[in-house]
């Protein structure tokens, strides 16, 4: 028995990267999968049906159950037409996992119209149109998974302010879809996968990487903590009956571990009896709100939680350690 028996599921931007692992993972635990993917370069170009439907492909030929959609998650209409291709196919939906995606970095000062445009279109929108065709259909039958792919670019990576607010605009709409839907059932869930794909390829750092070694950091990354399947058991718990407590969540992928994020929380507050005038606020502020303030976290959270001292860590058993915010219970 699988852990997804049964199940049919949809993941966009499947046939290459995070979400050829996921696809492939997913029918591996039992799931039927739509296998989604418009095929087009990392910037969003070009348009071919091989990557669909090699992974299709791979799932039949270990026996499993797959169809491919060559549709873009951009398209509301396209997007309505993939879960109604999962519903045609496969009798129902079940689980959606929105991976889709393209990169076009800049810096905000050089950035342009359509480079934000492009970007935005594919990961915020993409993700607002299938989740919402998907919704419907599992509100109807009062139970789904709906997960989708966040990113540490979220937290402030400087060259990327189109993807990055992609990113963060999808943990919004995570936590809405959970707050709206898990009356019916259905959980929605983020995560911020980690791994070397053709998009780490494409920076300077892949391309150093690949001018050394000879080969692309993808490559080197098969097997390896760098490995962009390692996010793909996650997923597969996430979109399991197992999981159904599970909703609002968000989750960094990062080598052999997951690491649950904090919810947004105030951390300081201050209030007058009255309304304030601004010359006051600015007498108070250094020594209340604007005390020991933080930069935006950054990228590297992952790779620093490795760093913690091992007296944070504890055993759980067959080669698996646990950490938490000291002082924190759980």
């Amino acid at each position: 028995m699988g852990m997804l028996d049964g199940k049919a599921a949809l993941v966009t931007g499947s046939g290459r990267g995070i979400g050829r692992g996921i696809a492939l993972t997913l029918a591996e635990a039992g799931a039927k999968v739509l296998v989604n993917d418009l095929g087009v370069s990392l910037s969003g170009e070009g348009e071919e049906k091989t990557p669909a439907d090699q992974v299709v492909d791979e799932i039949l030929s270990a026996g499993g159950a797959a169809a491919a959609n060559y549709g873009s998650v951009a398209d509301p209409a396209q997007a309505n037409a993939m879960v109604e291709q999962v519903v045609d196919t496969f009798g129902r939906i079940d689980i959606l996992i929105n991976v889709a995606g393209i990169l076009r970095d800049r810096m905000i000062f050089n950035m342009t119209d359509d480079e934000w445009n492009a970007v935005i279109a594919v990961h915020l929108n993409g993700t607002f149109n299938c989740t919402r065709a998907a919704a419907i259909k599992m509100r109807e039958q009062q139970g789904g998974r709906i997960i989708s792919m966040s990113s540490v670019s979220a937290l402030g990576a400087p060259g990327q302010p189109n993807y990055g607010a992609a990113k963060a605009g999808i943990l919004g709409l995570t936590w809405s879809t959970a707050n709206g839907l898990g009356r019916y059932g259905v959980t929605a869930n983020a995560v911020l996968p980690s791994g070397a794909t053709r998009m780490i390829d494409s920076t300077p750092r892949g391309k150093a990487v690949f001018e050394e070694a000879g080969k692309w950091p993808s490559e080197l990354a098969r097997g390896t903590e760098q490995d962009p399947d390692n996010v793909a058991p996650l997923i597969v718990y996430l979109a399991s009956d197992q999981a159904a407590h599970v909703n609002g969540q968000a989750f960094h992928s990062y080598g052999y571990g997951y690491t649950l994020l904090a919810q947004p929380q105030a951390v300081a507050r201050v209030v007058a009896d009255r309304r304030w005038d601004p010359e006051e606020l600015a007498r108070v502020f250094p020594e209340t709100l604007g005390k020991d303030l933080a930069p935006p976290p950054g990228t590297a959270f992952g790779k620093d939680l490795d760093e913690r001292p091992a007296e944070e860590w504890r055993e759980v058993g067959q080669g698996i350690r646990f950490w938490q915010v000291p002082g924190e219970g759980r």
